[in-house]
């Protein structure tokens, strides 16, 4: 007998080393995923929207297992990277999407944040297990107890993960994106306009802020502004990615670098961020850390801020090859497809604007 959603994932121990469950029902909603839609020019801004999130439905049902039963950090990294693909789809085309889906949107953000620390955690033990072997062999004994905190911490934060996604709240909001995906939102809207129209405005808008952002650092720019870069870059590349077969190789080419720009930030934010919760637990040490495990978290953190600086090198070069001729070529990608598609529709008038035109189309009493 299989057992219940909700009492299985909370049986499941929260750093995953619990029983391997004989059923999928114990990790995760036995729910099939969305059959594929494919994206094409004729399709509305609306439509584009629905079709990606519909996408990232199917994304969203397949990483969850694997992200509660926590064998394998890299299905709890692709559920988040899916939440924010989310997120920047509901955020970018809440205009033309139903406002029940849009509204929604703040139990996503709230899943993102609590999914946050746990990959965090899952980083930072990838990375001293990576560096153990390079340690002296005296020295490795000293990186257990911090070893031991780590996991601990990660298995609270998983924790509470999985009472987040076993909660009635995420159920409901899995709930209201499917009916939104599969339901009669799908019929075309008049109101809607092409996608071909919308798209450039809201892709060079998104460039121009991350322009803006690159263009303030400098050789003493703090870590929240390469972080702002970082999310600016994001944005940008969750904008292109929902219609980049539309856009054929341009946007394919543009895609690339972009991940390459974010990737070269991304190493610089995962030390950054290991070395403040290193000097976090030096602090406000727990009980019965050894005075050698403090010794090696000031070396770690040392070391940690060394590839945080030697990581903004490679940053330049990436920020250049996305701003030079791979921008140009989308851009009049961009203005070609627009230019070919219709004009977009008139917005349907309001209820007020119907009576102000009313008002000003009834003859004037003075003039009768």
């Amino acid at each position: 007998m299989k057992v219940p959603f909700a009492q299985g994932a909370i049986a499941l121990m929260a750093d995953g080393k619990g029983p391997e469950p004989k059923s999928l029902s114990l990790v995760a909603p036995l729910a099939p995923e969305p059959t594929a839609i494919p994206v094409d020019a004729s399709m509305s801004a609306g439509e584009v929207a629905l079709t990606n999130l519909h996408a990232l439905l199917a994304d969203w049902l397949r990483h969850e297992p694997g992200a509660r039963l926590g064998q394998d950090p890299e299905a709890l990294h692709d559920l988040r990277v899916t939440a924010r693909r989310m997120d920047a789809t509901l955020s970018l085309f809440a205009p033309y999407l139903p406002e029940a889906l849009v509204r929604a949107r703040g139990k996503l953000k709230t899943l993102l944040r609590i999914l946050g620390t746990p990959r965090d955690l899952d980083i930072q033990l990838g990375e001293l297990t990576r560096i153990s072997p390079q340690l002296p062999e005296g020295e490795r004994p000293a990186l257990d107890p911090l070893m031991h905190h780590l996991e601990s911490e990660r298995a609270r934060a998983r924790g509470r993960m999985l009472q987040a996604l076993d909660s009635e709240s995420t159920r409901g909001w899995i709930d209201t994106l499917r009916a939104s995906v599969e339901g009669p939102s799908w019929a075309p809207s008049a109101s809607s306009p092409g996608a071909a129209a919308v798209m450039p405005e809201l892709v060079r808008g998104r460039f121009r802020k991350l322009r803006k952002a690159f263009r303030r650092l400098n050789t003493l720019s703090s870590m929240e502004q390469y972080h702002a870069v970082r999310a600016r870059a994001k944005k940008l590349r969750y904008t292109i990615e929902p219609a980049a077969v539309i856009y054929g190789k341009p946007a394919g080419e543009m895609l690339r670098v972009l991940r390459r720009l974010q990737d070269r930030l991304g190493t610089q934010q995962d030390a950054y961020v290991a070395k403040n919760r290193l000097l976090a637990i030096a602090a406000d040490p727990p009980r019965g850390l050894p005075s050698q495990t403090l010794f090696l978290m000031g070396r770690l953190a040392e070391r940690h801020s060394m590839a945080a600086a030697q990581a903004r090198k490679p940053v330049e070069k990436a920020w250049r090859k996305v701003r030079g001729r791979r921008w140009r070529a989308l851009r009049l990608k961009l203005e070609e497809l627009r230019a070919a598609s219709p004009a977009p529709p008139a917005a349907p008038l309001r209820v007020a604007d119907v009576n102000l035109t009313a008002r000003l189309e009834r003859p004037s009493q003075v003039n009768a």
